[in-house]
């Protein structure tokens, strides 16, 4: 199956009160991954990838850091590895740009095959972030891709994005801002964070997600929330990967519950990035703890001492460069880097899978 447009699986996430995870992945195993496990659950699957992901996968070591042109190069060979997946599966698969800020960029994205673009102009005064999001509505309706936008600040640390406390959205300017933009959906702040100190005992603001909505069917906007910040920070997890040697503190995520909460009003999608990459993590720990003769010269010993060095660090793209190519690849050189993409692809699954039956998403593939 072609790659489809994500307002498809929104309206009918709207109409069934259901939700559609979107799965931030960063290497070609996490994308065949999240697909595989879709197909095992009869499900579309929502693949992101985030702006400055896009220089990880163009080969760029310090990829916050990456160029524009760098970037762009990332986005063709990502958006050809999932062309070549979708090709091969028979769900339907979205390919979405997450917090994509330069305006270039998301062009590009759009360009080069994306069926959907968030452009986050939420740092923005209100005015500019209107302003910003319909001149990409206007660039993407014409080539039939979807547009997320977003309004509020979402507190929290994702890649180059650090805020210390959320700016949450005014539901009363929601409607506002659909109508002057024309944007298909659209990402709140209302009480979740990126990363995985989201704080102990959270409680996210419903009563911003319900508000937001009834103001939308009041005005009969047919649009659709996203939820950030989604992950759940499994403590069997965190506990999982400081057994193993890791240091992660202060590590708490979103209650499920909370989310499935406000999912009936109007939360089509739902963002998990967080979650992956402990379970990829603890994966990789598990392995180095059964296979301790790795040669410390090799590219994986290079990766296990990553880890070893930086106890607190979750994020894949950095542990895993020193084999970057078979990253990008989807295969190793030899069995030792074959046995990391296992790890990888077993901890997609893991999460992505319970996700999706939380989301009441199964069986949804029907639906198209």
């Amino acid at each position: 199956m072609s790659l489809v447009p994500m307002k498809l699986l929104l309206d009918k996430a709207l109409e069934g009160k259901f939700a559609y995870g979107a799965f931030n992945v960063h290497t070609t195993n996490e994308v065949k991954a999240a697909i595989e496990i879709h197909e095992t659950f009869r499900s579309p699957v929502i693949l992101q990838i985030i702006e400055f992901a896009t220089g990880f996968i163009a080969g760029r070591e310090d990829f916050l850091n990456a160029t524009l042109e760098e970037k762009i190069e990332g986005i063709k060979i990502i958006t050809e590895k999932v062309k070549e997946a979708a090709k091969k599966t028979d769900i339907p698969v979205v390919l979405h740009l997450d917090h994509g800020h330069d305006k270039e960029l998301v062009k590009a994205c759009i360009d080069e095959g994306f069926t959907s673009v968030m452009i986050d102009g939420s740092y923005l005064p209100f005015e500019e972030n209107i302003a910003l999001t319909k001149e990409i509505v206007d660039y993407a309706h014409k080539k039939g891709v979807t547009v997320e936008g977003e309004l509020g600040v979402l507190a929290g640390r994702e890649d180059n994005a650090n805020h210390s406390g959320s700016l949450y959205t005014d539901p009363n300017k929601v409607c506002e801002f659909f109508e002057k933009t024309g944007v298909d959906c659209l990402a709140i702040s209302y009480g979740t964070s990126h990363g995985a100190a989201k704080g102990k005992d959270v409680v996210i603001s419903k009563e911003i997600a319900i508000a937001s909505y009834e103001n939308m069917k009041f005005k009969n906007i047919k649009g659709s929330l996203v939820s950030h910040g989604s992950s759940t920070v499994p403590k069997y997890l965190v506990e999982g990967i400081n057994k193993l040697g890791g240091k992660l503190e202060n590590a708490h995520g979103i209650p499920i519950e909370q989310v499935l909460e406000v999912v009936p009003y109007g939360i089509a999608k739902v963002n998990v990035g967080t979650d992956i990459r402990l379970a990829i993590t603890r994966y990789i720990r598990e392995y180095f703890k059964d296979n301790n003769n790795i040669d410390d010269t090799s590219r994986v010993g290079q990766i296990k001492k990553i880890i070893e060095d930086r106890p607190e660090l979750i994020d894949e793209r950095v542990y895993l460069y020193p084999m970057y190519d078979s990253v990008i690849s989807g295969t190793g050189k030899n069995t030792e880097e074959n046995d990391i993409l296992q790890c990888v692809e077993k901890g997609v699954k893991e999460i992505v899978g319970q996700l999706i039956v939380k989301y009441g998403q199964v069986g949804t593939a029907e639906l198209f």
